[in-house]
């Protein structure tokens, strides 16, 4: 499977078509800038020496909404929307069954689940169905995601 698309109008989904992102290592740095933009300097995100006094991880984890930010960054990085997608309109459910840890490959699965007419003549909806792992196959975010997609001219 290719990892690298071109861009993907509404016309050129299809229900059951699959996508995979290239991977990508979870850093100190993604920590750190995710801290500052979103103003969560929680400790078990970002202190080494509490978060590893802690029985349930032992080291410092992701918060749960950087792992959904980088599945987010995982489909744009795809290219199938680049330039098509005019909003991203939610998602009907995302689960986070296990923590990323700093030096975790990450990668992005996603399959169209429903492509729809809006009412729209310059878009419809497209909806993607995803899972991101970590290198050893461990499932880190499920989720659906909603596009608002560009037709072609």
């Amino acid at each position: 499977m290719a990892y690298s698309y071109e861009p993907h109008h509404f016309e050129d989904f299809e229900e059951g078509q699959e996508f995979i992102s290239v991977g990508r290592t979870v850093t100190e740095s993604d920590f750190v800038m995710h801290s500052a933009l979103s103003g969560d300097w929680t400790e078990l995100h970002t202190n080494k020496e509490y978060a590893a006094e802690q029985d349930d991880f032992g080291e410092r984890i992701a918060h749960g909404p950087m792992t959904f930010v980088q599945a987010t960054g995982f489909v744009y990085r795809t290219g199938i929307v680049e330039r098509t997608a005019l909003a991203f309109l939610g998602m009907n459910y995302m689960d986070l069954p296990n923590p990323v840890f700093i030096g975790d490959t990450l990668q992005l699965e996603m399959e169209v689940t429903e492509k729809k007419e809006v009412g729209r003549d310059d878009a419809g909806l497209v909806v993607l169905d995803t899972e991101m792992e970590k290198q050893d196959g461990t499932t880190v975010l499920e989720g659906d995601m909603k596009f608002l997609i560009k037709k072609q001219d």
